[in-house]
């Protein structure tokens, strides 16, 4: 609707004195509500994540992101975990698709 207003204004041959304070006040604002509701949660996943990849020790149980269940067997330092899914079957994968550690005996009741 200001879009009228500038028009009013033409018309009349006034100038028109624009007040930028409030522009960058909500900018300003705006940048606050989406840090704290959006980037801050995510950077306190992601470190949680990480806390959880390094506790992460041969012989702990753990479930993927993908819903494969196993123990930890061999753990890389560039990044990989094997784990075995049952006595014959291992599988290698990226340590950043583990969900959580599931606690001892899991594999067993299931």
């Amino acid at each position: 609707m200001n879009f009228f207003i500038s028009d009013v204004f033409a018309a009349s041959g006034t100038t028109i004195q624009k007040n930028y304070y409030s522009l960058i006040i909500m900018l300003i604002t705006f940048s606050i509500i989406i840090y704290f509701m959006i980037l801050r949660p995510q950077q306190q996943r992601i470190n949680e994540h990480k806390k959880l990849v390094d506790s992460i020790s041969k012989g702990d149980e753990i479930i993927t992101n993908s819903g494969l269940v196993g123990l930890v067997t061999k753990i890389t330092k560039i990044g990989y975990i094997t784990i075995a899914l049952n006595e014959t079957t291992e599988v290698i994968i990226k340590s950043d698709f583990i969900s959580s550690i599931l606690p001892k005996g899991t594999i067993k009741k299931l």
